[in-house]
């Protein structure tokens, strides 16, 4: 299927979403969380993760995908954002539609296509939005502009982090977090995987987000998670069930962190983050 480029500009129709408490416990257990975090975890109280926000993208990702004529089997995450209005209930209806921001032709490298999304309740109001960067690495070569250089995020050099929280991925957290609308066989069949280039599933990037979330919200003790204004990372590198990830956090300044997951191997598997929080 060749790359659609009449899709740039144009904003897709909004695809609503609805959802109840165990969608989102569903989900935060898919992420990893458990009895140690009971709020999350538990209908009582029930309080959702920020890294929630993702989800919803899932039933606009698919269509937008077939539309822009990307291929599936070369299709990687390359960057996500979430920037966070108001508190996301625990249960409801999201209405959320995707723009197609723009596609910049890197070569061989691939197209990488920048996707703006925003989500708003029944009422019309934006709870959140979302920017996602997915690379076709099939589809490069097309003829079309570079794009801009990539920001470049570093921590400070020298400098001992702020916080450091280590988390161990079970081998069975793809099947676990796949029920929650991502369906890519990438991260389920090892022939599927194989197509694609790799030896085995490899675990979702938004799972893995949803983990460095997670780390976030212990290691800035933020107990309220609508404390978090907003939170950006790239993909640098593969992430398997079994790793172990290392996320780091920087204080930039007044309620910004610069952030950095590895994995057991010191390899960067999670970089150029930025997180935004209130106080």
């Amino acid at each position: 299927m060749a790359l659609n480029l009449d899709v740039i500009g144009k904003k897709m129709d909004s695809v609503a979403f609805r959802y109840n408490e165990d969608t989102v416990i569903l989900y935060a257990l898919g992420i990893g969380a458990g009895v140690d975090e009971l709020d999350f975890v538990y209908e009582r109280n029930l309080k959702v993760f920020p890294t929630f926000a993702v989800v919803p993208l899932m039933p606009v990702l698919f269509p937008f995908f077939s539309a822009a004529g990307l291929n599936l089997y070369a299709v990687l995450h390359g960057e996500q954002k979430i920037i966070l209005h108001r508190p996301i209930p625990p249960s409801g209806a999201l209405y959320t539609a995707a723009t197609c921001e723009s596609i910049y032709d890197k070569g061989e490298k691939g197209a990488v296509v920048n996707i703006g999304l925003e989500t708003r309740d029944d009422a019309g109001a934006l709870l959140f939005e979302n920017k996602t960067v997915i690379v076709d690495r099939s589809a490069g070569n097309f003829g079309g502009d570079r794009g801009p250089k990539g920001e470049k995020i570093d921590p400070p050099e020298g400098v001992d982090p702020d916080f450091r929280v280590e988390q161990k991925i079970p081998r069975d957290q793809a099947a676990l977090y796949r029920l929650s609308g991502d369906k890519n066989p990438l991260h389920i069949d090892p022939v599927f995987a194989k197509k694609a280039g790799f030896d085995r599933p490899i675990l979702h990037g938004l799972c893995s987000f949803g983990y460095v979330g997670r780390a976030i919200l212990r290691g800035l003790g933020l107990g309220d998670p609508g404390r978090l204004r907003s939170y950006g990372v790239r993909f640098m590198n593969v992430v398997y069930p079994e790793d172990t990830l290392i996320t780091e956090g920087w204080k930039l300044g007044p309620g910004r962190f610069i952030i950095r997951t590895t994995n057991q191997a010191g390899k960067t598997v999670l970089g150029n983050g930025l997180v935004e929080v209130d106080g």
